[in-house]
């Protein structure tokens, strides 16, 4: 009887030390600045295409991996169909050089595939525990409208960043939302919003 309580015991002291091994190694905390403003990737007579940086920082004790990464521009066409909006999530690659040697824009992938990233742990040494993702929506005019037709009519766009990570924790996914506002559209497009 004896030995069976000592087995226990063990059993017991085992699962505790674990258990405070594993609280004192922490987990992964990735947190989201969305302070940064949109910017005009680029613009013609027929659409505009907005961005907005997104830093990401892993605040935890653990690396932290982003898989997989979009953006779901909430604009049914029953709120207003001037206007059709697509998103993606893209990584902040290595910029662009201009032919005089300055660092020019930064390139973006031409398809709407995210490439998974790895967030080290806070404080790393290779300093690699931020990331810049960039939100992008594509602002395209309807019904034979020209953009800025279109555009003085918009109506604010929420925009649903939903990105899939995974760390110590098992995956899941995790959302913020930011709201692209008519005026915000209509200042950086250079049209006038028409109130009705």
């Amino acid at each position: 009887m004896i030995i069976l309580y000592a087995i226990i015991g063990l059993i017991v002291l085992a699962v505790v030390v674990a258990n405070l091994y594993l609280a004192a190694a922490g987990k992964e905390e990735i947190v989201v600045d969305t302070s940064a403003p949109f910017e005009v990737e680029k613009k013609d007579d027929e659409s505009i295409v907005i961005s907005k940086k997104l830093a990401y920082r892993n605040e935890g004790k653990q690396c932290a991996t982003i898989m997989d990464a979009i953006v779901r521009p909430q604009l049914p066409y029953e709120q207003y169909d001037g206007i059709e909006a697509r998103g993606k999530m893209d990584r902040e690659l290595y910029p662009r050089e201009t032919k005089d040697g300055a660092s020019g824009r930064r390139i973006h992938r031409e398809d709407d595939y995210f490439e998974a990233v790895i967030l080290e742990k806070k404080g790393s040494a290779s300093k690699e525990d931020k990331l810049n993702l960039y939100a992008l929506v594509q602002l395209k005019a309807r019904k034979g409208m020209k953009l800025e037709e279109a555009l003085t009519k918009m109506v604010d766009v929420p925009l649903d960043i939903i990105w899939q990570e995974t760390g110590r924790t098992p995956w899941h996914y995790r959302k913020v939302q930011v709201i692209l506002s008519a005026g915000e559209i209509a200042k950086l497009a250079g049209v006038t919003l028409k109130l009705d």
